[in-house]
């Protein structure tokens, strides 16, 4: 006989959570579905819009300025209240869909992308305040899983989705379609968002410049991707190197001392995560690229294959679940070895597919199974021996951290390949030449990854803590 304590059990979907529980799920599917979606119509907007040589755009003004929104927003929480910074998320996000939606040109798209960057950053800001606030400590490990899931579905269906609406409908349809799901999520947020109470503002020194370092940040990695798109052209290399001197000291400040010199610990296991997630998420991108442009594919077929690798990435993380929970995670350091060793050998089999006559999709299928088989072994192992390297009362920094080196390591990467096929395009070298030197890049990033992966810890044992499952 069920008790009634057991009956009662509390749930992120009972009665006081649930209209907030689906919202936020619904807001998170939104923003997930608009970072993975474009993948598979960036070379149809490109081709449309005469923009190819601003191709790396497309994602990097979305992922730079997601960084700046995240910073910006949760100081403005501290100053305003979660619930007029929600409403400042959606309006700002909204605004950035219109405006890409009825773009006419590539720079008007870009504007809108940033836009639809600092929206997606401050929404997901002001989700997990409201996770941190709203809901008991029993129930906030749930919902926090629920956060991960929300991107599951986005990554399995959102680029065959939105590869079939560009071919059959338009790619502006890809951008409107999810106003709707924004406005759901939207009323069903606000009246719970209302009563949350506001934090406490900080006065400390470090969370007042964490902003203009993000800010300087995100300016200096777009004066880099700039200079670099203008190449050969004396202006081009001037902002090049302007860009770099204007990252360094931001970039410093943001991530764990040590980090540029690999040192033993947090510090060689962020740089292992950036470079590798930087490899991944640019060759998915640059994927559908070649698969569209130089092998002739629809979209929607190019979108059914990316989403193979998301596919194979969840299988992996539900693995790697297992294994931690067989050894404890005692053998989490060499899972990252091998889960990277997966993604150069996914690299080298996109270079296949690309080389080998006909279509090379079942070239293409398996480079993405493996790829992101890699991907799903060491993304949620780099982020749990990252929160065991935190002091007590340091696991929100280092998540923070974590989260950080995601958007700006993605967004340099297929910012810095889209540069690349620019290149290719002003010497005239063909779109394949540009494609294989983006690859190359991004070999070039994993097999770094590999060799810092083994700077993680000083033996083969970390100790150990539960898989964190909002770490996927």
């Amino acid at each position: 006989m069920t008790s009634t304590s057991e009956a009662i059990k509390p749930s992120i979907f009972g009665a006081p959570y649930r209209a907030l529980t689906i919202g936020i799920i619904l807001a998170i599917s939104t923003v997930a579905f608009e970072g993975l979606a474009i993948t598979t119509v960036a070379p149809t907007i490109a081709q449309e819009l005469e923009g190819l040589h601003l191709y790396g755009w497309i994602f990097s003004a979305f992922l730079l300025n997601q960084i700046i929104g995240t910073i910006v927003m949760g100081k403005r929480i501290d100053k305003h209240g979660v619930f007029k910074s929600m409403i400042l998320s959606f309006v700002i996000f909204v605004i950035g869909i219109v405006v890409a939606a009825i773009s006419s040109h590539m720079l008007i798209l870009i504007i809108g992308r940033a836009l639809q960057g600092f929206g997606a950053g401050a929404l997901i800001t002001c989700v997990y305040y409201s996770a941190a606030v709203h809901y008991p400590e029993a129930l906030r490990t749930k919902i926090l899983a629920s956060f991960s899931m929300a991107f599951v579905l986005p990554a399995l269906i959102g680029p065959y989705i939105a590869g079939y609406a560009a071919a059959h409908v338009s790619w502006r349809f890809v951008f409107v379609m999810v106003l709707p799901i924004i406005v759901i999520a939207l009323l069903l947020t606000l009246p719970t968002f209302r009563t949350l109470p506001s934090p406490r503002p900080s006065s400390s020194s470090k969370q007042n410049y964490k902003e203009i370092h993000a800010i300087l940040l995100a300016v200096g990695t777009g004066t880099l991707l700039t200079g670099l798109g203008w190449l050969p052209d004396w202006k081009g290399i001037l902002l090049a190197i302007m860009g770099v001197l204007i990252m360094m000291k931001p970039l410093r400040k943001l991530l764990p001392e040590g980090t540029f010199s690999i040192a033993t610990g947090l510090p060689a296991t962020i740089a292992t995560r950036g470079m590798y997630v930087a490899c991944y998420f640019a060759t998915e991108s640059f994927v559908v690229l070649a698969l569209v442009e130089v092998k002739g594919l629809s979209e929607d077929l190019a979108g059914l294959i990316v989403a193979a690798g998301a596919l194979s990435w969840s299988g992996a993380a539900w693995l790697l679940s297992v294994l931690d929970a067989r050894d404890h995670g005692k053998g989490r350091k060499i899972r990252i070895h091998i889960g990277v060793s997966f993604i150069i050998a996914g690299v080298a089999l996109v270079f296949a597919a690309i080389a080998t006559t006909g279509s090379g999709i079942v070239i293409a299928v398996f480079s993405q199974i493996i790829i992101g088989f890699g991907a799903g072994l060491a993304n949620p192992t780099t982020a749990a021996i990252a929160l065991q390297y935190a002091k007590a009362g340091e696991e929100g920094e280092v998540s923070a951290i974590l989260q950080f080196i995601d958007s700006f390591s993605i967004g340099l990467s297929i910012g810095i390949s889209g540069a690349l096929v620019a290149i290719s395009d002003t010497f005239d070298w063909g779109i394949t030449t540009g494609i294989v030197m983006v690859l190359s890049l991004q070999l070039l990033f994993a097999i770094v990854s590999f060799i810092t992966s083994f700077r993680i810890s000083k033996n083969n044992r970390v100790a150990h803590t539960e898989m964190p499952s909002n770490m996927s």
